[in-house]
């Protein structure tokens, strides 16, 4: 494989699948093998279905052979509560084809989890989720001839994280699972991203679980199919953006400013105006790395945003998995 079309390469952190495709193409435009895309777009609402069927296709990208949806809604941060509602039916909606779409059947037990710090906000989602989704296991085990038709049995559990337990987060996971044998578990967890405008924008649903490194915290075990004997679907949205992305973002807008204002940008700007992407943000890490200022950065606004993005994704979640809520209209079910 051409190794120029290795992620790692570019040195870019990120846990979207959608922005690792975006970063390769952009050095190498064309058709990627072992990597298939379909995009769409409905009305604000933006969908992106990815699908790696290869080693090299995974290599190339940096991402596990596997399924990604990436939904993306730039006008989310707006406090549009109509928008809103909308961006939790197509959730729904998307989220019950994927279920339907790697095997997932109508009464399979399910286990929610939510990964994450509840002290740290922009680390909050998986807990704030699991606040809020609709759990019926206790109702199937201690009164199952009251249940009504048309739910499944749903759990959800909020693990910690390391610094708060002093137990590796899959460790309890997977304790979770040998005792109460769920068919499947969901895994929610706060991401982060290269670009700025996706953050609290954007939800990524793929099969391919949680694996080491990703997210806001590493996690290091993996919360997969392999460690828990069951598939797991990692549902996350991205809430920070690393400092030095942010620098090499505001670069890259000062040199397209400069050029729409004279041709003489190279006596402005110098050699970082002959700089590949991939070569000024390596420069810009190794300038900010040993200063201890490649942080981690989020909106002020974080609280209202983890909050809306939290229910959207919960009242989403209790429309794909309990048919006897109207998945048409999720938000008569967000709390």
């Amino acid at each position: 494989m051409d190794q120029r079309n290795d992620l790692q390469m570019y040195n870019v952190r990120t846990d979207l699948a959608l922005e690792a495709r975006e970063l390769v193409s952009e050095n190498n435009p064309g058709r990627l093998p072992g990597v298939e895309e379909e995009s769409y777009e409905d009305d604000g609402i933006y969908l992106t279905k990815i699908k790696v069927t290869t080693e090299e296709g995974s290599r190339a990208i940096g991402k596990l052979p596997g399924h990604y949806v990436t939904i993306e809604v730039p006008k989310l941060r707006n406090k549009d509560s109509k928008l809103q509602d909308r961006v939790a039916t197509r959730f729904a909606k998307e989220f019950e084809q994927f279920l339907a779409d790697t095997g997932v059947s109508k009464t399979a037990k399910v286990l929610i989890v939510g990964l994450g710090n509840w002290n740290v906000t922009p680390d909050a989602l998986g807990p704030i989720v699991t606040e809020n989704v609709m759990v019926t296991r206790h109702y199937f085990e201690l009164m199952p001839d009251q249940v009504a038709p048309g739910y499944r049995q749903v759990s959800a559990v909020s693990p910690g994280v390391l610094g708060i337990t002093g137990i590796e987060t899959s460790e309890i996971v997977q304790g979770i699972v040998e005792m109460s044998k769920p068919d499947l578990v969901i895994a929610v967890d706060a991401l982060a991203s290269r670009a700025l405008e996706r953050v609290n924008t954007t939800i990524q649903i793929a099969d391919t679980g949680i694996n080491p490194g990703s997210g806001v915290g590493n996690k290091r075990k993996g919360i997969t199919k392999e460690v828990l004997g069951v598939p797991v679907i990692a549902i996350g949205v991205p809430t920070v953006v690393f400092a030095s992305t942010i620098v090499n973002s505001s670069i890259e807008m000062l040199i397209s400013h400069f050029k729409k204002e004279t041709e003489a940008t190279d006596k402005i700007l110098g050699m970082l105006d002959t700089l590949q992407e991939n070569e000024r943000l390596m420069l810009v890490k190794e300038v900010l790395n040993p200063l201890g200022h490649d942080l981690v950065v989020t909106p002020k606004e974080i609280d209202e945003f983890i909050e809306d993005i939290a229910n959207i994704i919960a009242s989403g979640l209790n429309a794909a998995l309990h048919e006897a809520i109207d998945s048409d209209n999720v938000a008569a079910y967000t709390h």
